[in-house]
């Protein structure tokens, strides 16, 4: 039985209690756990001697006994031809009492067969708990002990043993069916059940502490899951911004068709390539690093003329990969001092040529435009999108939709960030419904 042996202890030592107090000629109890089956192992639990002069309970387990932890399997302590028979064996197998009301002519006392002395008088008592009860469906595949011909034991019957009571009474003081034993027959009934609903409370909570684990497990693997998904499906915000970069291209047009001396990004790229090309040319023997050093150097100025990116992102990737490429490139020989000066007043100017699409006072300038698109216009092509400023994209649709609004494939990039918020949409409600799922998973609770 799933119970743990603190709280075994505690409910045995209260029945023993309940027995000596009941019976004032009983002197001592034992109480013996059997199970599981079918080796059906006898284990004493405790014992309890109550002293003559003041009725004070000792307990514990003085004595020396083959039935002291780890105690006696069924095998040992059957009916076997050529052993001592046990009264133990008896209260097991034919789940009936056993009384030795005269130790003189106590057949089953093994201390009588092997040494000869006379026990003393006891009775013992099985504790019977419904096979339904313990096993449940369970019950129909039970492995039965075996007695010593090889036939099962208790097929045929509602019970099965879980402990044994043995009660030690003064001398003279019994009689097989008194009322003596019909009391402890009772207490064997109540402690039966005691130890049921305990079996049953600690399978309850183990069940429950299996199941939590479950949950919390079924919970990780479904927000792992989960995280890949939403990982994976992080396209759509790389595809918006994308898009998004198609209107800073065209903002960046209208603003030079406008300001056609405003110096641009591509125009500042273009005298830094033509400088490039001049060290290049004056280092014709250059070793293979020196080589390398400038094909990286020309590769990052390409990307930059190419990628639409943000202010921020611009001067990241100038000051990330085309300084200090200058920089090691120009160190790395005896340069003209007006090339370092020139290449420095590039660098100054290619920084400030990727922030002037969004100086403000140029932007109020932009008067064929109107208001509302000139100012939104720059806001939110310059903007990045992610799932928490969802409201920039319907900004953004809107202007779109907004006749003034004179852009080449506008019809096409309005359809196409429609969809993707569409799919952003479903995300986000895909994303809270599994949070939900998730943490009711974990809590146990409804949602």
């Amino acid at each position: 039985m799933l119970i743990s042996p603190e709280l075994i202890e505690v409910t045995c030592k209260n029945t023993i209690e309940t027995i000596l107090l009941c019976l004032k000629h009983a002197v001592k109890g034992t109480i013996y756990a059997i199970g599981p089956v079918p080796d059906l192992k006898a284990v004493r639990i405790t014992s309890g001697v109550r002293d003559s002069d003041n009725g004070h309970i000792s307990w514990g387990l003085p004595q020396i006994s083959d039935y002291n932890y780890p105690g006696k399997t069924w095998a040992q302590y059957r009916d076997n031809p050529g052993h001592p028979l046990e009264a133990m064996g008896w209260c097991v197998e034919r789940q009936k009492s056993w009384t030795a009301d005269n130790p003189y002519e106590n057949i089953r006392s093994v201390r009588k067969q092997l040494q000869g002395e006379i026990e003393d008088t006891h009775h013992m008592e099985p504790v019977l708990v419904k096979k339904a009860d313990l096993y449940g469906d369970s019950m129909n595949t039970l492995s039965y002990p075996l007695d010593w011909q090889g036939n099962a034991i208790w097929q045929n019957t509602d019970h099965v043993v879980v402990a044994v009571i043995k009660i030690h009474f003064m001398p003279q003081t019994i009689k097989q069916g008194d009322s003596s034993t019909k009391i402890i027959k009772k207490l064997s009934s109540t402690l039966g059940t005691e130890l049921l609903s305990l079996h049953l409370r600690e399978s309850y909570l183990k069940a429950e502490a299996r199941l939590s684990q479950q949950r919390l497990e079924s919970a990780n693997v479904l927000a792992h899951e989960l995280r890949n998904s939403l990982t994976k499906l992080g396209f759509v915000f790389s595809a918006i911004n994308g898009l998004m970069g198609f209107l800073r291209d065209e903002w960046e047009t209208a603003v030079q068709s406008k300001f056609p001396n405003v110096e641009t990004k591509g125009q500042v790229l273009e005298s830094l390539n033509e400088a490039l090309n001049h060290v290049v040319a004056q280092n014709c023997g250059e070793t293979p690093e020196l080589s390398s050093l400038m094909h990286e150097l020309a590769q990052a100025q390409v990307d930059l003329a190419d990628l639409p990116l943000l202010p921020t992102q611009a001067q990241k990737w100038i000051n990330d990969r085309i300084e200090p490429r200058w920089k090691r490139l120009l160190t790395s020989g005896t340069p003209p001092e007006e090339l370092e000066k020139s290449v420095s007043s590039m660098l100054e100017r290619l920084i400030a040529s990727v922030w002037v699409v969004i100086d403000q006072e140029l932007i109020d300038q932009m008067d064929h435009l109107h208001p509302v698109i000139r100012h939104r216009w720059p806001q939110l092509a310059y903007s990045y999108f992610t799932i928490a400023d969802m409201n920039l994209l319907d900004e953004t649709i809107k202007l779109l939709e907004q006749p003034q609004l004179q852009i080449q494939r506008k019809h096409l990039l309005k359809k196409t960030l429609t969809s993707l918020k569409v799919i952003v949409d479903v995300i986000s409600k895909v994303e809270i419904q599994a949070n939900r799922i998730i943490y009711s998973i974990k809590s146990g609770n409804e949602l």
